[in-house]
């Protein structure tokens, strides 16, 4: 097992940004004993935003909701969020 390097103090978060941005955290961390964090009661931040939509895609997206007893609302973030993921994915197999 290599020695670990001493993590420097930091005079503010620009500091320690810029020193791990250049740095190799496994040089500092021993990872192979880290423990899963779980942050349960963070929400991630949102943004209000309008779109405009055709009703009879709103109309269906009601209807789709209803049926899976959630509001509209969810259940497009829901499809939005899946969609992005997908093209996300996509787009790393192709930049490889």
């Amino acid at each position: 097992m290599k020695k670990l390097k001493k993590i420097p103090r930091f005079k503010n978060e620009d500091a320690e940004r810029e020193f791990w941005a250049v740095h190799d955290s496994t040089e500092y961390i021993d990872w192979s004993k880290a423990k899963k964090a779980r942050f349960s009661y963070l929400k991630p931040s949102e943004k209000a935003i309008s779109i405009r939509m055709p009703k009879f895609i709103i109309d269906d997206l009601k209807f789709l909701a209803n049926r899976q007893s959630v509001p509209y609302q969810s259940l497009l973030k829901i499809f939005v969020t899946e969609k992005v993921k997908k093209e996300l994915a996509g787009l790393k197999i192709k930049d490889s």
